[in-house]
């Protein structure tokens, strides 16, 4: 009990830092401005092991390298737990455009329609995800049709939720 609630907290605080850093937007420069309108999901995807080739050049690895030389040894330990091991989540941020409540999840496609899938992590937690206008799939780190997603696919899912409705805006494919 005392583990699950220092990993949630170290999520929660994680991902908090990481899209507040992120809200700030990504200047317009080579695959970040081709991926300004989903760096948040982006960022969070890269943090829970799902790299997508659109993340900036201080997430994951430049940041995780950066901190560790700031607060010393073993700091990137924390990193690489959560990286691993968050299934999902949620963390509101406060933009320059305003308040988003960024969400993540990770796991596999249980099912998928023409407008949405159906993703159930391995604590056996089930989020239906519609899908946003501007969604991007990404496979390989590389640009991948809708088609991608496939029942049984390892996914991991970043978009925004509002109310109850939570809407991918970000699909990496494993």
């Amino acid at each position: 009990m005392t583990r699950t609630r220092i990993a949630l907290t170290l999520t929660t605080v994680s991902l908090a830092g990481l899209l507040g850093l992120t809200a700030c937007g990504a200047g317009p420069s080579t695959p970040a401005a081709a991926a300004a309108d989903v760096s948040d999901e982006a960022t969070v995807l890269a943090q829970v092991g799902f790299e997508t080739g659109l993340e900036d050049d201080t997430t994951p690895s430049t940041a995780a390298s950066a901190d560790a030389k700031r607060h010393g040894p073993g700091q990137g330990t924390g990193r690489r737990f959560l990286r691993k091991n968050t299934l999902h989540g949620e963390v509101t941020v406060q933009t320059k455009s305003g308040v988003r409540t960024v969400v993540v999840q990770r796991g596999t496609v249980t099912a998928v329609s023409a407008d949405g899938v159906t993703v159930k992590s391995t604590d056996g937690f089930a989020q239906t995800w519609s899908f946003g206008d501007r969604l991007k799939v990404r496979q390989d780190r590389k640009p991948a049709e809708t088609s991608a997603i496939k029942a049984g696919a390892q996914v991991g899912v970043a978009g925004l939720k509002d109310g109850d409705t939570a809407t991918a805006r970000l699909i990496a494919v494993k």
